[in-house]
């Protein structure tokens, strides 16, 4: 199991620890406005750690892709910065993440922070395929620059372009993706297979987590329904929800000041 140090950017000098993980082809830095409001003006609101997942932004690859080696790359991580507990944060992938590590190391999840995800098998990665398609189709030994690589990129959604584009990294002459677009390309063809769509346990399968949990969906969003309720509450027994009117599947891109004012509650709120 790979738990290489991950890379990882700090806001804040003092107040509680609070480690966010972002979604599949993002980075620790797409927390980064949140943090800085929790962190406040003068630092000391919260110690915010935003990690690049592995397989992501400047964080290691890994040759087979697993939410147990995730979890366990993230644990090493935060412990290397503080034994904890911390109050960790996931969105989408970052919070299937999130939820694997509370089960399996609840020991150092003070409070978990789930945004827009289930535990569940999605059954496939079909919504990501198209974008992954895109990212293969640029041809990187031809960019002359990053302007360039944006009149090539064929994403019509202008938020999910500079959102994917984020990940080309220009070295020398040459260009890259950071992800590892391969592997989640091979996740993917896997088809109703795929361990990414997939979640790594079910009610019985592990020790409920016995933590506070906050659960936040957007009202836009068609990752969490009402029948995943039953098997998030067998999960985590002390869950609420939060939903966030008008708000996509990216809650915090769309409403930040409703997920920063949530935050600040579970923040000032006791175990």
């Amino acid at each position: 199991m790979n738990t290489a140090p991950l890379h990882t950017l700090s806001v804040g000098t003092a107040g509680p620890r609070i480690a966010f993980l972002h979604g599949l082809f993002g980075q620790g830095r797409n927390w980064s406005t949140i943090a800085k409001a929790l962190a406040g003006p003068s630092g000391d609101g919260a110690r915010c750690t935003l990690v690049d997942l592995p397989d992501h932004g400047r964080s290691p690859w890994t040759q087979e892709f697993s939410f147990e080696a995730y979890a366990a790359s993230v644990a090493s991580t935060l412990r290397a910065v503080d034994e904890g507990p911390w109050v960790v944060v996931g969105h989408s992938l970052g919070g299937k993440v999130a939820m694997t590590l509370a089960l399996t190391d609840p020991s150092l999840v003070a409070k978990l922070v789930v945004v827009d995800i289930a535990p569940k098998d999605y059954v496939n990665l079909d919504r990501f395929t198209g974008y992954m398609d895109e990212m293969q189709r640029l041809p990187l030994g031809e960019l002359r620059d990053r302007a360039d690589a944006e009149a090539r990129f064929e994403e019509p959604d202008p938020g999910v372009k500079a959102f994917l584009l984020q990940n080309l990294r220009r070295e020398g002459t040459s260009w890259r993706w950071q992800a590892n677009v391969e592997l989640f390309v091979a996740d993917a063809a896997r088809g109703q297979h795929s361990v990414i769509a997939d979640f790594p346990f079910a009610p019985g399968d592990v020790e409920p987590y016995a933590g506070p949990v906050l659960w936040i969906a957007g009202s836009e969003s068609r990752y969490i329904k009402d029948e995943d309720s039953p098997t998030m509450r067998a999960l985590f027994p002390r869950v609420r929800q939060l939903t966030v009117k008008g708000a996509s599947h990216w809650v915090h891109s769309d409403a930040p000041a409703v997920v920063i004012e949530a935050l600040r509650r579970v923040l000032a709120a006791p175990a």
